[in-house]
């Protein structure tokens, strides 16, 4: 179920997003959450490094591997604009990461690439949950999911 509280963590995910995609970068973007409803780490995507695993929740993974500890990080919640890739939903599931909120799925996601004509992802296409033994996950949030798709279209409309 998400809460009203998940909802404006979502909104600052589709605000790193927008951010994202006026650096250059595919719109993505992440938060990382404490128990206590303190934002730990944000990011956003960065592959236009020439880096193409400089996903978010990649670097969240990352960031909570080396400053909490694994009873912080089993607490803690990832807030993101699009639900984890297989990558990103592994360094999550390694890291111990606890719940994960996100505002688009995947499914969406290669939903509208379809829409779009653009070809699928190298990736396959597997939900956080056929990654992971055990997930908490919740979304997507519909009213978020339509900001997501108008960046991505955006993006889309750049190349």
């Amino acid at each position: 179920m998400i809460t009203k509280q998940d909802y404006t963590y979502l909104e600052r995910c589709v605000e790193l997003t927008a951010i994202a995609l006026e650096e250059g970068n595919e719109p993505f973007g992440s938060l990382l959450v404490s128990e206590n409803g303190d934002i730990l780490f944000e990011d956003y995507n960065k592959i236009s490094s020439g880096d193409p695993t400089k996903h978010p929740e990649f670097a969240i993974a990352q960031f909570a591997s080396i400053h909490l500890s694994e009873l912080e990080r089993h607490h803690a919640t990832v807030y993101t604009s699009g639900e984890h890739c297989p990558m990103c939903a592994s360094a999550h599931g390694l890291a111990g990461l606890g719940r994960i909120v996100y505002a688009s799925s995947s499914v969406q996601l290669r939903e509208w690439r379809k829409e779009w004509g653009q070809k699928s992802s190298n990736l396959k296409p597997l939900a956080i949950q056929d990654v992971l033994v055990k997930a908490n996950v919740d979304g997507p949030v519909l009213e978020l999911s339509e900001q997501i798709k108008s960046l991505h279209l955006k993006r889309r409309s750049r190349e």
